[in-house]
């Protein structure tokens, strides 16, 4: 009995956790628009560390969204350029490049320190009524079949080597694997990385930007190390620099963020300290939501050769 109301205790505290984090990403999403096409936008949270890629995707497609009214992004690409500083605000600089009857394009630049760290190009545009065809959703159990992550993580006895340093915190997003972390499966090498995800606080009325500002930032959860997956047993993730290089995001459908959604990630190809990953956003009927692509880096840490 004590036992099964120190779990609920604990799930409690993980749930409202994860709903804070959530609360905090609605509330860094809401920039302060310091004068025409230039954005101030505050971090998740204050300290020495970098910033999550993630985001600043998302708060750089706010303040293109700011400059757009009554369209809906489609087309993203970003670049990241330099490890943002959790410890300092960013700026967000938007260049309106066209307004067209259908289509327009917005360029965005995040700043800190003087220099760019981001830079991102998207194109909205008006809905309209189209051909209809979409790729079908893998066979994966489904998000009540599968157990939470975080409880999952918390009965590993020891951090595994391939463990992800988030995997033990909260997220904004609460997350489902269906290769549970820790299990034999998960330990294999593999190509590719289904989740489930469902953002974790309860989404204001505010129409087409800010559902798909945090898929932006879902779109970045996990994306570099899935290309590191297929040598899981040659190179714990402990012994690999890993960092985004640029982002392709593509958005075809609404994005009903309240709803679970699945996260299929998987990786294509590794050479040259780089790694290319691939994923798609799919509803619990199967309907894809989004598609993702990203490049990034893939360096072994190397010890120094001692020399007499």
């Amino acid at each position: 009995m004590g036992d099964r109301q120190e779990s609920t205790v604990s799930e409690i505290s993980e749930q409202e956790q994860r709903a804070e984090r959530a609360r905090r990403l609605l509330e860094i999403l809401e920039l302060e628009r310091i004068e025409d096409n230039l954005y101030r936008g505050l971090n998740e949270a204050r300290g020495n560390f970098r910033l999550f890629g993630g985001q600043v995707l998302s708060q750089a497609l706010r303040a293109a969204h700011e400059t757009v009214d009554d369209r809906h992004a489609h087309s993203v690409h970003g670049y990241f350029l330099r490890a943002g500083d959790a410890s300092k605000p960013v700026l967000y600089e938007v260049d309106r490049i066209r307004d067209g009857r259908s289509f327009t394009t917005r360029r965005v630049v995040a700043i800190q320190n003087g220099e760019a760290i981001f830079s991102m190009s998207v194109s909205f545009q008006l809905p309209e009524e189209g051909f209809e065809h979409a790729s079908s959703m893998p066979n994966v159990p489904m998000p009540d079949e599968l157990e939470d992550d975080l409880e999952v993580v918390a009965r590993l006895r020891e951090r595994h080597a391939n463990l992800s340093p988030m995997a033990h915190r909260a997220r904004p997003f609460e997350t489902r694997s269906v290769f549970q972390p820790g299990s034999h499966a998960w330990q294999q090498n593999r190509f590719w990385n289904p989740v489930w995800i469902r953002f974790a606080a309860e989404l204001p009325p505010d129409g087409i930007a800010l559902p798909q500002c945090l898929l932006a930032y879902a779109s970045d959860m996990g994306l570099v190390s899935t290309a590191l997956l297929p040598h899981a047993q040659v190179r714990p993730r402990d012994e690999v620099q890993m960092a985004s290089l640029d982002h392709a995001l593509w958005i075809h459908r609404a994005v009903p963020l309240n709803d679970w959604l699945l996260l299929h990630k998987h990786t294509s190809t590794a050479s040259s300290a780089r790694g290319l990953v691939h994923a798609a956003f799919f509803t619990q009927a199967g309907q894809l939501l989004a598609s993702v692509s990203q490049e990034g880096l893939l360096r072994e840490y190397r010890v120094p050769e001692l020399r007499e």
